[in-house]
C-alpha cells in the first residue's frame, strides 16, 4: 500500500479487561490513562486507574489516594492543566445518575473534591465535556429511570468552581463536544429518538455575558459525594424541559443529507475527534462493517465541507476491534484502543475473553497535512462559507511578526535595511516549461536548486531581502554563507523557480505562514510585503520544502492543499506531491483527478503537464477500469449498484462542483452530491 499507514502495537503488562464506558484519556508525556467503566461479561463497575505508558507499551495499576471517587461508568475525564484529570458525572453500579466532579493529580495520584456552589446539574453519563478559558462545560448526556435525552448545557468556571444555570441546546448523548473559533460544537451521538445523529450543532459563545463573567454564586449549594453509595435525589425528568431557558447565544444547526465524502453513521463504528479546526471521523470495522467500508474523513468547520482522508484499508488492518479514542493536547497525534477479534489471539486467559483495550494504533495527523492545535492554520474569523477568491483579511502575523512583514522586498533606499537580493524565473517566462522543467530540473543545477545567471538569462524583478534572516530561517543558505560561494561575494541569488513560488517562500520565511489567496494574482502596485499564495504556488512551495528540507513549510502546504484541493488544481498538486514525495498527497490528488477526470483533463494545468506526466496520472486507473457512458450509464445508475437511488439523467446531475469550492452559499447548483441541509 503506497503511502502512510498507521502501526498497531500489542500492550503488555496488567491490560484492563472488558471495559466498557470508561474514559481513556492521554495525559501528555506519552502516557494514556484510562478510569473506570464495567465488564462487558460480568457487569462489575470499577474505579480502577490504570496507566498505559507508550514507549514501553506497558498498563499499569495505579495506586491513588485521597477521595477516591467511587466505582462509574459512563463518566467524562478532562486533562487540565496538563497534570490534572477532571473527572464528571456518570453512572454507579446502582445505575444511579450522579453529578459529582473529582480532580485527580496526576503527579500525586491523589484524589480530590472541592467544594463547588451553584446550581448542581442533574447527574447524568455518556455526555460530553469541553474546557475553554478555565470553564469546564458539559453538554448533554442521559439521566433518570427512563434514561431521559438531556438537551442541555452548563459549565463550571474552574477558578471558583461555581456552576452557571443550565441552557436548552440540543439532545444527545454518546456524541463529542468541541471549542473552536469561539464555539461551542456538538456532532454525532444519539438523539432523543435513539437515531445516530450526523447533524452539526454550535453555539456562539462570543459577546454573550452568560459565558463571559463568573457565574452567579448560589449560597449553600453543595455537590453529590463522590464516594457516596446513596441515591441522588434528582428532579423528574420533565424538570429540564420545562423550565431551562434557552441559550443565550445564537444556535445553529446543519444536516448532511448525503454525498460521496460525507461519512454515513450507520456504517463502522465511529470515533471523533478534533484538531486544527477540523472535526475527524474515524469509522472503524465492526461485525457488520469490513475495513473497506470504512475511512477517515474530515470536516472543515470554516467552510463545513467534508472531505475524505483514506480508505479504510489504508488505515485498519482487518480482524481488529476499536473501543476507544484519545487525540494528545495539540492535536497532532490520535491513538484507537481496542483488541484483535479472532479468539486464538485474544484467549490468554483460557476463557476467550476480549480484552478492549489490549492493542494500540498510533495515528500521526501530520501525515494527513493537519497542523496541530498550536500551529493552527491563518484564523478563520467569521466562520462563514466563501467563495474560491478568498478576501484577503489582515490577520496577526506568527513567528517571526507582522513588523518583520512590512520590511519585506522593500528596496534599501527606502530605509528598510534590504542587504541581498533574489531573483527568480522572469514573470514573462514561457508558461508551459515553468512546470515541465523548473520544478523538475532543480537538481540539474545544484544544491537547493539555485543556479548561476548567464548574460541571457531572463530573470525576474529583483526581490529585496535580509541576508541576517535568510541566515537564521533557511539552513541551505546558511551553509552556502559559511562556505562563501559566489553569493557570499556577489550578495545575490537566482532561484530558477516561478517567481511567486519563490516570493511566497521568502515571504514564509519572514512570517512562518502561506498567507491565503488574495482576488490579486499579479498586481505588484499592491503592498509589496504581501505575497499571493494560490494552490499552484503553494504547490511549488511544497517541492521547495522538500528540496531545502523545512518540515514546518511542508506542513502547512500540505494542509492547505489537502483541503483546498479542487478541479482547477488537481493535476498540479498530484504532480508536486510527487516531485516531493508526498504519497498521501499524490494518492489522494490522483484519486480526485479519476473522479473528475473529464473536466481535469480540460483544465489548464493539466495541458501544462510534461508528457510523461500525463501518461503517469491517466495510469493511476484501475487496470480493469473503464468510462461508462450513455445507456449504459443510466443502466448503472438505475441498479443495484448505485443503491437504487436516483436513476438516468437526474441521477447524473449529482456530482460534485467542477471547481471544487463552497461559494457564499451554503449550497450551488453543482454540488448536489454534497447536499446539505
Amino acid at each position: 500500500m503506497d503511502g502512510y499507514r498507521p502501526k498497531v502495537t500489542r500492550t503488555l503488562g496488567q491490560k484492563p479487561a472488558c471495559l466498557v464506558n470508561a474514559s481513556v484519556t492521554y495525559c501528555g508525556n506519552n502516557q494514556i490513562y484510562a478510569f473506570g467503566g464495567f465488564d462487558q461479561y460480568t457487569d462489575e463497575v470499577y474505579n480502577h486507574v490504570l496507566r498505559l505508558d507508550l514507549v514501553s507499551h506497558q498498563w499499569t495499576l495505579v495506586d491513588n489516594y485521597g477521595d477516591i471517587p467511587g466505582v462509574r461508568m459512563g463518566h467524562t475525564a478532562t486533562l487540565y492543566k496538563g497534570d490534572k484529570l477532571l473527572v464528571f458525572g456518570g453512572e454507579n453500579e446502582h445505575r444511579t445518575y450522579l453529578s459529582d466532579l473529582i480532580i485527580f493529580d496526576l503527579k500525586t495520584a491523589h484524589w480530590t473534591q472541592p467544594q463547588v456552589s451553584g446550581p448542581i446539574p442533574k447527574g447524568r453519563a455518556r455526555h460530553a465535556a469541553v474546557l475553554h478559558e478555565d470553564k469546564l462545560f458539559i453538554v448533554g448526556g442521559i439521566t433518570g429511570h427512563d434514561n431521559y435525552v438531556l438537551e442541555d448545557i452548563c459549565y463550571l468556571d474552574l477558578k471558583t468552581f461555581t456552576w452557571s444555570r443550565s441552557w436548552r441546546f440540543v439532545g444527545r448523548f454518546d456524541h463529542s463536544a468541541y471549542i473552536w473559533g469561539d464555539r461551542v460544537w456538538v456532532f454525532g451521538g444519539l438523539n432523543e429518538d435513539l437515531d445516530k445523529s450526523s447533524d452539526i450543532w454550535w453555539l456562539d459563545l462570543k459577546g454573550n455575558p452568560a459565558f463571559d463573567s463568573a457565574p452567579h454564586v448560589v449560597v449553600g449549594a453543595s455537590g453529590y459525594a463522590a464516594n457516596s453509595r446513596t441515591a441522588q435525589v434528582n428532579p423528574p425528568s420533565f424538570h429540564l424541559k420545562s423550565y431551562a431557558p434557552p441559550a443565550p447565544g445564537a444556535v445553529s444547526a446543519l444536516r448532511f443529507v448525503g454525498g460521496s465524502n460525507v461519512p454515513s453513521q450507520m456504517v463502522g463504528s465511529h470515533f471523533h475527534v478534533y484538531s486544527s479546526g477540523m472535526l475527524l471521523d474515524f469509522a472503524t470495522p465492526m461485525a457488520t462493517s469490513a475495513s473497506k467500508e470504512c475511512s477517515l474523513s474530515a470536516l472543515d468547520l470554516g467552510t463545513l465541507r467534508w472531505q475524505k482522508l483514506a480508505e479504510g484499508r489504508e488505515i485498519f488492518k482487518t480482524g481488529y476491534r476499536w473501543h476507544y479514542c484519545t487525540m494528545n493536547d495539540d492535536g497532532t497525534k490520535a491513538w484507537l484502543l481496542g483488541c484483535p477479534i479472532d479468539p486464538g489471539a485474544v484467549d490468554l486467559t483460557g476463557n476467550g475473553m476480549e480484552e478492549y483495550l489490549s492493542d494500540i494504533m498510533e495515528i500521526d495527523l501530520r501525515r494527513y497535512g493537519f497542523l496541530g492545535n498550536n500551529l493552527a492554520a491563518e484564523p478563520q474569523a467569521h466562520l462563514v462559507q466563501q467563495s474560491h477568491r478568498l478576501r484577503h483579511i489582515e490577520q496577526p502575523s506568527k513567528g517571526l511578526g507582522a513588523d518583520l512583514a512590512k520590511l519585506f522586498n522593500q528596496p534599501p533606499e527606502t530605509g528598510s535595511g534590504a542587504d541581498f537580493i533574489i531573483t527568480a524565473l522572469s514573470v514573462d517566462y514561457d508558461e508551459e516549461e515553468i512546470l515541465g522543467s523548473a520544478l523538475v530540473h532543480t537538481t540539474s543545477e545544484g544544491e537547493g536548486g539555485h543556479s548561476w545567471l548567464s548574460p541571457d538569462t531572463p530573470t525576474s524583478p529583483p526581490i529585496h531581502v535580509h541576508r541576517l534572516i535568510l541566515q537564521a530561517r533557511w539552513p541551505h543558505f546558511a551553509r552556502l554563507w559559511q562556505a562563501q560561494m559566489a553569493e557570499f561575494h556577489t550578495k545575490k541569488m537566482h532561484i530558477p523557480e516561478p517567481y511567486n513560488v519563490v516570493k511566497a517562500f521568502l515571504y514564509y520565511l519572514y512570517t512562518d505562514r502561506i498567507d491565503p489567496a488574495s482576488p490579486s494574482t499579479s498586481d505588484e502596485t499592491e503592498d509589496p510585503s504581501h505575497t499571493t499564495a494560490d494552490l499552484s504556488d503553494v504547490a511549488g512551495l511544497l517541492v521547495m520544502s522538500n528540496i531545502y528540507n523545512i518540515p514546518h513549510l511542508r506542513l502547512l502546504c500540505v494542509n492547505r492543499l489537502s483541503k483546498d484541493l479542487d478541479v482547477d488544481h488537481a493535476c498540479i498538486i498530484w504532480y508536486c506531491a510527487g516531485l516531493a514525495q508526498e504519497e498521501w498527497l499524490r494518492k489522494r490528488s490522483a484519486q480526485y483527478c479519476l473522479t473528475h477526470w473529464g473536466r481535469i483533463v480540460r483544465t489548464s494545468g493539466f495541458l501544462r503537464l510534461p508528457r510523461s506526466a500525463m501518461i503517469e496520472l491517466s495510469q493511476e486507473i484501475d487496470m480493469e477500469g473503464r468510462v461508462v457512458g450513455g445507456d449504459e450509464l443510466d443502466m448503472f445508475i438505475d441498479g443495484d449498484r448505485f443503491g437504487g437511488a436516483g436513476g438516468g439523467a437526474a441521477g447524473r446531475k449529482e456530482s460534485v462542483s467542477s471547481r471544487g469550492d463552497q461559494g457564499e452559499n451554503l449550497l450551488e447548483d453543482e454540488d448536489l452530491d454534497e447536499e446539505m441541509s
